[in-house]
């Protein structure tokens, strides 16, 4: 590909993101950032977990995504008596044309490729489970038997953090496979006003399909496609290594307040955002600007506080903008790197020598 059917090709990846963007607007007053962190969790494959009081927009935002896009969509709203059987399927007798019976798997609505997780909270730790191999792996296993969920897959859930009564605390193996951790916040009185004024008149404004299934595939290939330069992939590694209280490059507050920090998949998270923001400014590389605009809903969900951290009402934001304060972006790669001289893409060499780009495990 020449130098300008690039620059076609990535313009044109643009302008179908401003596409969906533009649309879910006219549904979503406001929220750019959140519209924007969800959109390139889709790029990146990866699963959302919205966090916000009730009544500012979370489902609806889900549902304008949806709206947005030509795919399936499927809500599944979380109550304590929500059996996994009721999300991933379950299997039917049914009687054959010889008078016989047989066994047929009726899927349930995780075979969506948008999946609404709503209040995910409120249902209990057996039903969150079910949602843990589909989330992985993107298979769910019946009776010994695994079945492939469509692609692309992502799960929006929302959660609310106020109302603890009734509901069970995602556990930490679960709240580590969503990509993103977005706080939903109040609206300002200006967009407050506006959403008034759309939503009391006699026609409600709603989202059409401006973006294929093969589009947004293509648009997702175009991501893994992105070059992260060594030094961008060593700043992430630095950063990540930061939230960890063990280690010598924590910060004084990591140290005193955290109990575990981000881990691979948390540094797999930020460098594939990176990626993604950087495509969808036009850009085929990603830089240090990129990584530090995602690091907080990357890698807020992936660092627990520990007694003291907890007792004394610690923010696990201001202990990650203390990390991207104090953690030197220009730094000499380790001698092993050097020698064996990863690929740009921050890809896996291949035994065939070729660099294999792509994460998997987000």
């Amino acid at each position: 590909m020449t130098m300008g059917e690039t620059k076609l090709a990535v313009d044109k990846y643009r302008e179908s993101l401003e596409r969906v963007r533009e649309e879910i607007h006219r549904v979503i007053i406001g929220q750019e950032e959140v519209v924007n962190l969800v959109l390139l969790a889709l790029l990146c494959e990866g699963h959302v977990l919205l966090e916000g009081v009730p009544g500012i927009g979370k489902t609806m935002l889900v549902r304008a995504l949806a709206g947005s896009l030509s795919l399936s969509f499927a809500r599944i709203q979380f109550t304590p008596d929500l059996m996994p059987a009721d999300i991933l399927g379950t299997s039917i007798v049914m009687q054959n044309s010889k008078g016989g019976f047989d066994l047929r798997f009726e899927k349930g609505p995780v075979f969506a490729h948008l999946v609404l997780a709503d209040e995910i909270n409120r249902a209990s730790p057996k039903t969150q489970a079910a949602l843990l191999e589909a989330m992985q792996e993107r298979t769910v296993t019946i009776r010994g038997e695994n079945h492939r969920l469509p692609s692309p897959f992502q799960v929006l859930a929302t959660q609310n953090p106020l109302e603890m009564e009734g509901t069970y605390p995602l556990p930490e193996a679960q709240v580590d496979r969503f990509f993103f951790k977005i706080l939903v916040d109040y609206p300002s009185e200006a967009e407050l006003v506006e959403i008034i004024q759309s939503t009391s008149g006699p026609n409600l404004p709603s989202c059409s399909p401006v973006l294929s299934r093969e589009e947004l595939l293509a648009l997702q290939k175009a991501v893994r496609e992105v070059v992260v330069p060594p030094n961008v992939a060593g700043y992430a590694a630095r950063l990540v290594l930061a939230t960890q209280p063990g280690e010598e490059a924590a910060t004084a507050g990591i140290r005193r307040y955290v109990r575990y920090g981000a881990g691979p998949r948390g540094a797999q998270a930020l460098v594939m955002a990176a990626k993604a923001r950087a495509l969808g400014m036009g850009r085929l590389n990603a830089g240090v600007e990129d990584l530090q605009e995602v690091v907080l809903p990357a890698l807020r969900h992936r660092i627990g506080l520990n007694f003291d951290g907890l007792s004394e009402g610690a923010s696990v934001d201001q202990l990650l903008l203390e990390v991207i304060k104090e953690v030197p972006v220009e730094k000499e790669l380790p001698a092993e790197l050097q020698e064996k001289g990863p690929p740009l893409d921050g890809g896996r060499k291949r035994k065939d020598g070729r660099a294999a780009s792509g994460t998997r495990g987000l």
